[in-house]
């Protein structure tokens, strides 16, 4: 088999594992799980675990870098899509970061509990991870403030984390106790407080 077969072959073992751990996480915790147990949902030997991680806190931090990895490059893409309207850039990836939840759910509820846990290893990751994807609300934001698009007084530092969490945790209240609404319904309500909270008075 050749390198490249190889390299596909352990991807994909991995990835059966992040989603194997993500679920059984957001179900009963993480002390409360197992590699066992991972290795059993995930369809694999409680070996193949160790052979792609040192243990489960390496498996669980390489789950966190995978996953923030994949939002913030999701952000990013919607962001680019309006190079030359920064409130547009924020409208698209209020969206995004909404259809990212949908998709990754699990993931997400594993993020929203873990976001504030000053006392697990991978705290120092997290925190870095976290700061990459507001940077990409932020740079946004501070270009609409340039422009003249939103409030000049407005504290870009503060608004872009608020903006994130915002989308996160209504997302997540939308998936489980409002699940007969649409994206639409959810981006159309979060664009519009956006937009009339953050832009100048006429």
């Amino acid at each position: 088999m050749t390198s490249t077969g190889t390299g596909t072959r352990r991807e994909q073992t991995r990835q059966k594992l992040f989603v194997a751990a993500q679920q059984l996480i957001a179900e009963q915790g993480f002390s409360s799980t197992t590699v066992d147990e991972i290795a059993e949902r995930a369809g694999v030997a409680k070996g193949t675990v160790y052979y792609n991680f040192k243990n489960k806190n390496d498996l669980f931090e390489e789950l966190l870098r995978h996953g923030v990895g994949l939002l913030t490059a999701t952000l990013r893409e919607a962001s680019a899509a309006h190079p030359d309207a920064p409130v547009e850039q924020l409208d698209a990836m209020i969206r995004a970061g909404l259809a990212f939840i949908e998709q990754y759910r699990a993931f997400a509820q594993l993020l929203l509990s873990e976001l504030w846990r000053t006392n697990r290893t991978w705290q120092q990751t997290l925190t870095l991870l976290r700061e990459d994807a507001v940077a990409v609300v932020r740079a946004s934001l501070d270009a609409a403030v340039a422009s003249g698009e939103l409030r000049e007084d407005l504290d870009t530092g503060l608004a872009a984390p608020a903006v994130f969490g915002m989308v996160l945790v209504v997302a997540l209240d939308w998936l489980t106790f409002q699940p007969e609404r649409t994206l639409d319904d959810v981006h159309a309500v979060l664009s519009t407080m956006v937009r009339g909270r953050l832009t100048p008075a006429p």
